[in-house]
């Protein structure tokens, strides 16, 4: 079995509460356009990882995660949405934005890393 990089851990298991955060707006404060924009984006960010692992090459692979990266980016926005309307407490929050934001930082890092090994060549 391979072993997986540790942007692909955190995206999924964010991915993984985001499902929960779903879950918990949906049946509990009956919110459904809001929990299916966090749903949709908070999940992409971990299958546009995936994605950019298998890239074809270098180029490739930074495109898929600076996808992944706006997806990140996205996803912190409806966060913020979500806590200033109070359908997620400030504890909740600050709990998975912080995720989220080491999500946005882990990938930038990688993306500049990627794109300065490219020039090198």
């Amino acid at each position: 079995m391979k072993t997986r990089s540790i942007v692909e851990e955190k995206s999924y298991a964010f991915a993984l509460r985001i499902i929960k955060l779903y879950r918990h707006l949906a049946e509990e404060k009956k919110e459904y356009v809001l929990s299916k924009q966090i749903l949709r984006c908070g999940t992409s960010i971990g299958a546009n990882v995936k994605e950019a692992l298998q890239g074809e090459s270098k180029n490739d692979f930074i495109h898929k995660l600076s996808i992944s990266l706006k997806e990140a980016s996205e996803t912190e926005y409806w966060l913020n949405l979500l806590h200033d309307s109070h359908y997620i407490t400030t504890k909740s929050f600050e709990s998975i934005t912080n995720e989220c934001v080491e999500l946005i930082k882990l990938t930038t890092a990688i993306i500049k890393t990627s794109r300065k090994n490219i020039r090198k060549k």
